[in-house]
């Protein structure tokens, strides 16, 4: 009887995997990339080890939104004094800062832990087309 294989954080081999999100529909695109950073697409998918791979996604401005979001969908941010809260709307948040919006958006669907953390400093998000990694080679998605 064969037992599972367990992999080990020296032996994780790491690709980097290009995601267009233009004319994308936006939480589809995160749910991909999620995957992606657990490494669930892998057949060594090992949960207590960061096994995903390294997610560049371009055109993150030009996805796709559902119903009225860009003027409905709210971000709230406190920093724990009386009166802090602070809203921005979806459409503000998209224009002035769209890594941000990403990386808000994916860190809700990986593990709240150090575990998470560094799977989500394998997320670059860039507005347009150019990035300044083209010298590894990427699967498109």
């Amino acid at each position: 009887m064969k037992l599972t294989s367990v992999i080990k954080p020296h032996e994780v081999q790491r690709d980097w995997i290009l995601i267009d999100a233009e004319g994308k529909t936006f939480g589809r695109i995160l749910t991909e990339v999620a995957t992606y950073l657990r490494g669930k697409h892998k057949p060594s998918y090992t949960p207590n080890v960061d096994c995903g791979d390294y997610v560049v996604i371009i055109n993150a401005q030009k996805a796709k939104f559902s119903g009225n979001k860009l003027n409905t969908k709210e971000y709230f941010t406190h920093s724990g004094y009386f009166g802090s809260t602070k809203s921005k709307k979806l459409d503000e948040m998209l224009s002035r800062n769209t890594e941000k919006l990403y990386r808000l958006a994916v860190r809700g669907m990986l593990p709240k832990t150090k575990l998470g953390r560094a799977m989500l400093k394998k997320l670059k998000v860039y507005v347009g087309e150019k990035h300044p990694h083209t010298a590894q080679i990427g699967k498109g998605a």
